[in-house]
């Protein structure tokens, strides 16, 4: 079963007497009295990250993938918490020692507080982490209008490069490694953006699990489907070396996930005010494609201008 359908089937009854839940169908928990939103996400090694060879790294990211649901909500990151469950192989003196200087690093970055959590002793290494933040206002999934422009910030693709090129698949230069590497481990989070995507934004989540099956999910109670196009949706210059120095497609690396760039759709009146933003921010921001009705089907659209199919389409969390 898909993790949708696990939800579905066996827990979202038990939240419908729970508002701030939203029907287990939002990348957060929102109490709109209290103000308070939460996140909650699991990391396991071989998974959600390739080894612990470089538990610095591998932090750094877990982290940055976190708050990145609430800064695509909206909402300003402000406290966390964060459990682990591994052994003494993983959890040497060296390793936490690392750990603990980046979390200070990542703290000071994105202004957040480590508030508690738990560690348990066991055969897998995983960590969750929870993120904690306070605002009267989110910008939800299912908003999305008839007809709004789809955006994206940002580029899409790196990260998948750079896992692939770290698993030892395709061979690069030592810049490139590095470029991709960082890519993969560090994704870059759009603080900046927080209080400006209501002035704009009808709906929005972050990619994780790749653009289509997000976009799906994004509006996955709604009557919409969608046009996208592949020319524009954004990647690095030197992903467009990458895929053309390897004989590659764009098309494989557009929706593998990872990205943690913001999703979001808007009205294309707002057109104007986004690009104002993305020149006074300094952040890419691309319109990449059209909300349109549930009477057409969901299609990609090539550079000719022919439908095409994209076999990887994402992320699914199968069980």
């Amino acid at each position: 079963m898909l993790e949708s359908q696990i939800i579905k089937k066996y827990f979202s009854k038990l939240s419908k007497d729970n508002l701030g839940s939203l029907n287990l169908n939002d990348d957060v928990f929102f109490d709109r009295k209290n103000k308070l939103i939460v996140s909650v996400d699991t990391y396991v090694e071989g998974i959600h990250f390739i080894n612990f060879k470089n538990p610095e790294l591998v932090i750094k990211k877990m982290i940055r993938s976190s708050i990145s649901d609430l800064v695509c909500k909206g909402v300003q990151p402000k406290y966390y918490f964060i459990s682990g469950s591994g052994n003494r192989k993983s959890f040497t003196s060296t390793n936490l020692k690392k750990i603990s200087k980046s979390l200070k690093q990542e703290q000071k970055k994105y202004n957040i507080y480590l508030c508690g959590g738990d560690t348990v002793h066991s055969k897998k290494l995983s960590f969750t982490i929870t993120t904690v933040g306070f605002s009267n206002k989110i910008i939800f999934r299912n908003k999305a209008k008839l007809n709004d422009d789809i955006y994206v910030t940002g580029n899409l693709g790196d990260s998948f490069a750079g896992l692939n090129i770290l698993n030892k698949r395709y061979k690069v230069s030592k810049n490139l490694k590095k470029y991709f590497q960082d890519k993969y481990y560090k994704p870059v989070i759009n603080l900046k953006l927080i209080k400006k995507l209501f002035l704009f934004a009808n709906t929005s989540m972050d990619i994780s699990d790749g653009l289509i099956v997000d976009l799906e999910k994004l509006i996955n109670s709604q009557r919409f489907t969608f046009k996208l196009y592949l020319e524009d949706i954004p990647i690095s210059n030197n992903l467009k070396k990458f895929i053309l120095s390897k004989n590659l497609k764009k098309d494989l690396f557009i929706s593998q996930g990872d990205d943690y760039q913001i999703l979001f759709t808007a009205n294309s009146s707002k057109s104007r005010i986004i690009s104002k933003i993305a020149k006074s921010t300094g952040i890419k921001i691309s319109k990449i494609g059209k909300i349109t009705s549930a009477t057409h089907k969901s299609q990609i659209i090539n550079q000719k201008g022919k439908k095409i199919t994209i076999k990887e389409r994402g992320y699914f969390h199968k069980f």
